[in-house]
């Protein structure tokens, strides 16, 4: 245990510790309205498509991030355009997508000039490297969720709970889903650098799974999809560090190991899991 407190020294855990924090925040409100939503298929395709911004970043010089925060936004986007307004199919919509946005990805990195970069830390993630820019970026996102949530919470659960209510209703229905969509989009490239693209699903998904057992209210979850995220995040980091194996895929082993002990003390325990039932909202 001193041990571990004494990695507090460090300024690379403790940058590591601080993105552990922002990111569960950010991926424990959005999250929550993924999973409410069910549309944890959508983030994947986002996920996976963002990796076309990153492969154009390396191409045309600039931070690859920023490459798949445009690519990332403009395939959520696309993705509500093509099933609204195409009327294509929202699995055909997002496996394409998907798949355009890995092949744009593999070409441009492939045609970029001189030796191919390293692409480990944007496919896997390593939270022990998170620089302060990455840090100032994670926080103003924080920031800018928990103030949105709070400031059109009531319109947030009136859309995503019952969407052809709020049309009959004159609500901004499609402005919100693009804003709400777009959030998704932004919170999954900014996240890839603490855990990577292929494991940025689990910290947006199995936390709210945890926390829909002791829940199905979608304010709570939030707090407890939260908390189990940065649970699980800081154990990960633990983890990672006392056997030496990379830390992104320790903090998902974690997360993975406490919702299965959670599930097996409810069945052991004999008690009702709310989360057998839909999420619901109180406003």
């Amino acid at each position: 245990m001193h041990t571990l407190i004494a990695l507090f020294n460090f300024e690379f855990f403790r940058n590591a510790f601080l993105a552990a924090f922002m990111a569960s925040i950010t991926c424990g409100i959005i999250g929550t309205y993924i999973v409410s939503r069910r549309i944890v298929f959508i983030s994947g395709g986002i996920t996976h498509a963002s990796f076309g911004g990153i492969g154009m970043g390396y191409y045309f010089g600039i931070d690859p991030i920023l490459g798949a925060i445009g690519f990332g936004i403009l395939s959520a986007l696309g993705i509500e355009l093509f099933t609204k307004k195409a009327n294509l199919r929202e699995d055909s919509a997002i496996a394409m997508l998907w798949s355009l946005g890995m092949a744009l990805g593999i070409i441009f990195i492939f045609i970029t000039p001189g030796y191919a970069p390293n692409l480990m830390s944007y496919l896997f993630g390593n939270i022990l490297t998170v620089s302060k820019n990455d840090l100032l970026f994670l926080f103003s996102l924080s920031v800018f969720i928990i103030g949105f949530f709070l400031i059109f919470y009531r319109m947030i659960i009136f859309v995503s709970f019952d969407e052809e209510f709020a049309l009959t209703n004159n609500a901004p229905v499609r402005l919100f889903n693009a804003l709400l969509i777009s959030l998704v989009a932004l919170t999954i490239v900014l996240n890839i650098r603490v855990v990577g693209i292929i494991l940025v699903m689990s910290l947006l998904t199995i936390p709210q799974a945890i926390a829909n057992l002791f829940t199905k209210r979608f304010d709570v979850m939030i707090f407890y999809s939260i908390a189990f995220g940065f649970l699980g995040s800081v154990i990960g980091l633990a983890i990672s560090y006392l056997y030496d194996i990379p830390s992104g895929a320790a903090i998902i082993f974690t997360l993975v190991v406490l919702y299965g002990i959670i599930k097996i003390l409810f069945l052991l325990l004999g008690r009702a899991n709310p989360g057998a039932s839909p999420i619901r909202a109180k406003v």
